[in-house]
């Protein structure tokens, strides 16, 4: 298989890269990644698999119809995985425009080119060809206490910039498939969390800002719900669907790990004092600083994963206590991957406040 992965270079496209090209027995003949290179992608992530003469880098955006033509052609591309996407809550409060022309425009752009590439193969590889588009349930809106989770058929209710983009990206791949028979696919995915997040993310920003001794911010009552997804389950998740799923179809991927914000701080704070102690003997939760919420924070978000564990066979291999174990241990062991970020691209600032 050829296959166009697009983001390769942030946080869930550089995992799948690095697990589909490690894998033993990998089908993969060749792996074209293109990123644009924004503030969140980093070549870093990747860079161990520089010398592996199947990985090409690509740098270029997915708006730019004439380069992605000709990546399609040139490498014979038999499916493409859409990971590129501009994809934080806070900072779309603040600067809603960069995700629509990438969440939105992007993804229209590098439809058509795929359609047009599609409408040309030969058979089989026609029949053959997949979309697959990597987007968030944050589509689905904010969950009441005690409401089931979301399921593959809950409305669309997007309440933040962000979520409103992808929900409209999510859309114009169901109607490429419906309208033109183009074979694509949906993943809708809970919080993910794991190895080369980009440390303005909850997990991250936390592990990081006990270790300098920071405030570790915690938005509000610190009570808001999520469903925390290791990121190479996700990985190994979206592989699956891609070989296996039934093309038109959507399939929710999920940790099966509701929490609260503020109890993933205290774990994080727990960890880090068995494994990295302060200097003073004092707890890190000593750290923890409430701040102002972020606008219209939707207070819960639960995935139920069913579709794909019944079609697909897929269950998340990681608990939240093995992966948050394995997520900082790595941060303690790559702290110059993160000192990196802090002096080149954020230093941790506090975003999504609406105020510009």
């Amino acid at each position: 298989m050829n296959l166009l992965v697009t983001g390769g270079c942030g946080f869930i496209g550089s995992n799948f890269i690095r697990q589909r090209l490690t894998e033993k027995g990998s089908a993969l003949q060749q792996l074209v990644n293109l990123d644009a290179l924004t503030y969140a992608g980093n070549p870093a992530n990747l860079a161990d698999l520089a010398g592996d003469p199947r990985y090409v880098f690509a740098h270029g955006d997915i708006g730019d119809p004439a380069l992605v033509t000709k990546l399609l052609a040139d490498h014979a591309i038999d499916a493409i995985v859409n990971f590129a996407a501009e994809s934080h809550v806070d900072r779309s409060i603040d600067s809603p425009e960069p995700f629509i022309q990438t969440n939105v425009t992007g993804t229209l752009r590098l439809l058509n080119c795929a359609k047009q590439y599609w409408t040309k193969l030969p058979e089989p590889k026609k029949a053959a060809f997949r979309f697959l588009h990597v987007s968030t349930d944050e589509v689905y809106g904010s969950l009441a206490p005690g409401a089931p989770a979301f399921t593959e058929s809950h409305n669309f209710e997007p309440n933040s910039p962000y979520a409103a983009s992808k929900a409209a990206s999510d859309h114009l791949v169901r109607a490429y498939q419906h309208t033109y028979g183009m074979p694509t696919l949906t993943t809708n995915c809970s919080n993910n969390y794991g190895p080369y997040h980009f440390p303005e993310k909850l997990i991250p920003l936390v592990i990081l800002n006990a270790l300098e001794g920071k405030n570790l911010p915690v938005y509000g009552d610190g009570m808001q719900i999520r469903d925390w997804l290791y990121v190479e389950d996700h990985a190994r998740a979206i592989w699956l669907v891609l070989l296996q799923g039934r093309a038109g179809e959507t399939y929710n991927i999920g940790g099966l790990n509701e929490k609260p914000n503020i109890e993933i701080v205290q774990t994080i704070c727990a960890l880090l004092g068995k494994k990295a102690p302060r200097a003073d003997g004092k707890s890190y939760e000593s750290q923890i600083t409430y701040v102002t919420d972020r606008p219209g924070h939707d207070r819960r978000y639960a995935i139920d994963a069913t579709k794909i564990n019944r079609e697909l066979g897929w269950k998340p291999l990681e608990t939240f206590a093995t992966g948050i174990e394995k997520t900082v241990d790595w941060y303690l062991q790559n702290r110059a991957w993160a000192a990196e970020i802090t002096a080149k691209k954020y230093s941790r600032e506090r975003l999504g406040t609406g105020k510009v």
